[in-house]
């Protein structure tokens, strides 16, 4: 049996969720459980398991978990184009469409870049029922990346994100937590 490696655009883009997750705050605690499984530039998809302290007082998965969803999944999707530093937010919109679930429930996430230019990127999240594909809930997210777009971790990826092309290889990278 092969074991092949997961491309350089996944690897960079888990390197940057880890990264998140590691700061103590904020996303620590909301996004903890939040796992990217596939990701080619522009695009990623992942998994998200509601834990005790993403739900509302209904018991079910809190709106403002929803919107950070938003957030970190329309930053990963711009990291997934290379970028380290994945820039500040300017607008961010969610549109809760159903329930979204229950502590314990495992969701799917898609992040998209839908544009991205020298100075702004707008970006699409979904959120959707593991075994019924329904919407449970949508957002768009616009980020300001003109300072971003000059990071000395930034790396460029082939067509497909299986390599890097320009920047440093995988090997090369350090964790967030070791900088």
């Amino acid at each position: 049996m092969t074991i092949t490696q997961p491309s350089a655009c996944l690897r960079f883009v888990q390197r940057i969720t880890r990264g998140f997750q590691a700061h103590s705050g904020h996303d620590s605690v909301t996004i903890s459980t939040l796992r990217i499984h596939n990701a080619i530039p522009g695009r990623i998809h992942g998994t998200f398991t509601i834990g005790p302290q993403n739900l509302n007082r209904l018991g079910t998965l809190h709106g403002g978990c929803i919107a950070t969803l938003t957030d970190t999944m329309g930053s990963l999707a711009i990291a997934s184009k290379g970028l380290y530093s994945t820039g500040v937010s300017t607008d961010i919109n969610t549109t809760y469409v159903k329930s979204a679930g229950t502590k314990g429930d495992t969701v799917n996430v898609m992040g998209q870049v839908i544009s991205m230019g020298k100075t702004l990127a707008f970006t699409r999240m979904e959120l959707r029922h593991p075994l019924t594909d329904a919407l449970l809930a949508y957002g768009s997210h616009t980020k300001f990346i003109g300072k971003a777009m000059a990071h000395e971790e930034n790396v460029k990826f082939d067509e497909e994100g299986l390599q890097v092309i320009q920047g440093k290889q995988p090997e090369e990278w350090v964790e967030e937590s070791r900088m």
